[in-house]
């Protein structure tokens, strides 16, 4: 055999192989979406003749058809195929993925595709179902399934697996309108409009429901995140306003924190509530919330402490007790762990030219051991002009006002006030005689003595402590924050969620309104332009405000006669006298044009204050200490990633080899079914 001879030979004989190979090897079926793209094709010997047969999938079963068709739209032939789907299964568990949001929307449509009505004559063929009903789903469901990280399911492409009217097609969802329509003619004028659940959230729920109401308001909602807890969960925030993403000028910025210790729980659910209530009665077109909204910008952090929840949550609320779950992963409080700035002021508060406005970070306090969740707090109040502020707590029934550290080192129960003592009781009765029962002397506490306070107290006369939150906001920014603690239980049972948001409710609404109160303005230079720090002070009260970026600034001032004086280095001095009268419905709008002046040399005393306060006020972790024991440095605002679950690393919602899948990721994959990758948003 020469050499040519044997060349084909062997061709031939590996083309053989090669046939042989391909016609014995298992044969491969196409994936979900596949064969429409070209990577495969189940070609046309694969199906059967159609059939029209009776529905026997328990969750279609309530369909306004009885008799369905296989193939299917998707080109499922059997209903045992379609039950071993991951498609059903997804429908099987989409109530519970989207805490009944969209339900039984979703579920309807999605047996449509799955069991389409069946058309008998002339022969046997699936009738599609309406592309507007499809798109109307998708538009209001949408975000829902943005909220838990999911991607809109590919059988519910409303283009490739539905039709136009003109084509004869079917609306699922007809009957289910019908039904809805009937029941909201029944309903009473005085009964709630909004629907909320209230039941307790995980970390992952907490989120879910977040992103889903941003979703839903999103033309007056977002979320972002503020930094990350110790053990890398998100710190998660919602703001609502009118143009949400940026401060407005005059408009004033509010904060509501919750779950700072992790086992007081009722904060938490109490301000996701209240995220929902905004969203949902904007939407409604209910006045009040929507004169709110577009006038203040709502900040909302429902759990600052997710770690210490978790802790708290597994004990549950039968057996939790004072302790479990109140610190942080580090063991660290909180509520004790921000720079004690209140003992610096006692120091040197009688020193002439000693500011008790925007008090510096001291260096000495980097070198401590600083929370993940404290550092990421405190980069959120140094870059929003907050105004106001309340953080809920849980264990006693009473609002208490800074000062919380006493102005005796050796007095534990010492009466402590600032210098917006009138101010700070006003914020604290307004929440205090706005709930239904915190200001009624006659209620039952939690074994403290408040008798005449009216639910109010200051807070180093109820029992004092350094380096809280509320002093810090105080001293070192424009912000006046109060504690409300919302009762005896921290973590009161399920059944107890409804009635104490209906104790809390109009006091939470009174709180943001007050905002609107004592006097805003614009400090501008005589060609027009906003003075950012510019100092506005009245006389009488040691505590000055600074304006903002573009020169705009907010007072909180009680009623009365006032004199205002606005200052800034480089420019004259300006004073007006104000009246603010008792009952004033928005804040006095007072304005200020400084004129621009030789700055005054002054004397070496005067240097050697500026030096140590005023100059260093923009000094934060100077020497990158919090890097050497946190996991990760909060970054900027951003969104958040879902927690953790058992058994899974990398990033959430990526469909790559050895990366973090979500948390509903485990529905499926413990089903035993094909993954469907056809979720993951960023696959």
């Amino acid at each position: 055999m020469d050499t040519m001879e044997y060349k084909t030979h062997l061709t031939v004989f590996t083309l053989f192989c090669v046939l042989w190979i391909c016609w014995c090897a298992p044969q491969r079926f196409c994936q979900p979406g596949e064969d429409s793209s070209g990577r495969c094709n189940n070609g046309p010997d694969e199906e059967k003749p159609a059939v029209c047969s009776e529905i026997n999938l328990g969750y279609c079963n309530d369909l306004d058809y009885s008799r369905t068709i296989f193939p299917n739209i998707l080109g499922q032939q059997s209903r045992h195929e379609v039950e071993s789907g991951a498609e059903y299964l997804l429908l099987s568990v989409i109530h519970g993925l989207l805490n009944g949001e969209c339900s039984p929307d979703i579920r309807l449509l999605g047996c449509s595709v799955l069991a389409p009505r069946c058309q008998d004559l002339p022969s046997p063929a699936p009738v599609k179902s309406c592309r507007s009903a499809c798109e109307a789903v998708k538009k209001g469901c949408g975000h829902a399934f943005e909220g838990i990280d999911m991607a809109w399911p590919y059988f519910l492409d409303c283009d490739r697996f539905f039709a136009g009217e003109q084509e004869g097609c079917h609306d699922p969802l007809a009957p289910l309108r019908a039904r809805h329509e009937v029941a909201f003619s029944n309903l009473s004028p005085d009964e709630p409009s909004t629907i909320i659940q209230f039941t307790y959230h995980s970390n992952a729920q907490m989120y879910s429901v977040l992103k889903r109401t941003a979703a839903k308001c999103s033309h007056i909602s977002r979320t972002y995140s503020i930094g990350r807890s110790t053990e890398g969960k998100d710190l998660l925030a919602i703001e609502f306003t009118d143009n949400p993403g940026g401060h407005e000028l005059l408009e004033p910025e509010i904060k509501l924190v919750g779950n700072m210790h992790g086992n007081e729980v009722l904060g938490r659910q109490l301000l996701l509530y209240l995220a929902q209530y905004l969203c949902s009665e904007y939407l409604l077109g209910n006045q009040r919330i929507q004169t709110l909204v577009n006038t203040t910008r709502i900040h909302i952090l429902a759990s600052m402490n997710p770690d210490g929840y978790e802790l708290a949550a597994a004990e549950g609320h039968e057996f939790n007790g004072w302790t479990v779950g109140r610190t942080n992963a580090q063991n660290l409080d909180l509520n004790r762990n921000f720079p004690d700035l209140t003992s610096i002021l006692y120091r040197n508060r009688r020193m002439k030219r000693f500011r008790t406005d925007h008090i510096p970070i001291p260096d000495s306090y980097w070198f401590g051991k600083v929370a993940s969740e404290t550092y990421a707090v405190m980069k959120w109040i140094r870059s929003v002009p907050f105004v106001q502020s309340a953080s809920l707590h849980g264990g006693e029934l009473v609002i208490s006002y800074p000062f919380d550290f006493s102005r005796h080192l050796h007095e534990e129960r010492m009466f402590s006030p600032t210098p917006d003592e009138q101010a700070f009781k006003q914020l604290a009765r307004t929440y205090a005689d706005s709930h239904a029962s915190m200001a009624d002397n006659n209620t039952e506490r939690c074994g403290a003595s408040f008798i005449r306070s009216g639910g109010i107290i200051n807070g180093a006369l109820w029992y004092s402590f350094p380096g809280g939150m509320s002093d810090f906001n105080y001293l070192h920014t424009n912000c006046l924050e109060i504690t409300v603690e919302l009762g005896c239980d921290k973590f009161p049972s399920e059944e107890e969620l409804y009635p104490e948001w209906l104790r809390n409710k109009e006091a939470l609404l009174s709180f943001m309104e007050s905002v609107h109160r004592g006097i805003k303005g614009v400090v501008k230079d005589e060609e027009g332009y906003g003075i950012k720090g510019a100092s506005i002070s009245v006389r009488g009260i040691r505590k000055d405000v600074t304006t903002a970026e573009e020169g705009d600034y907010w007072r909180l001032m009680n009623s009365g006669t006032h004199i205002i004086t606005a200052s800034a280095k480089g420019y004259s001095r300006v004073s007006k006298r104000i009246y603010l009268p008792a009952h004033m419905e928005k804040a006095g709008r007072v304005n200020f044009v400084l004129k621009k002046v030789p700055v005054q040399p002054v004397g070496p005393d005067y240097h050697m204050f500026l030096s140590s306060s005023l100059d260093t006020y923009d000094r934060f972790d100077p020497y990158n200490h919090f890097q050497s024991y946190s996991r990760s440095e909060p970054g900027e605002p951003r969104e958040p990633r879902e927690p953790r679950e058992p058994g899974m690393g990398g990033e959430p919602g990526m469909g790559g080899e050895g990366q973090e899948k979500p948390w509903w990721w485990n529905y499926f994959t413990q089903a035993g079914v094909s993954a469907p990758t056809w979720l993951l948003r960023n696959f």
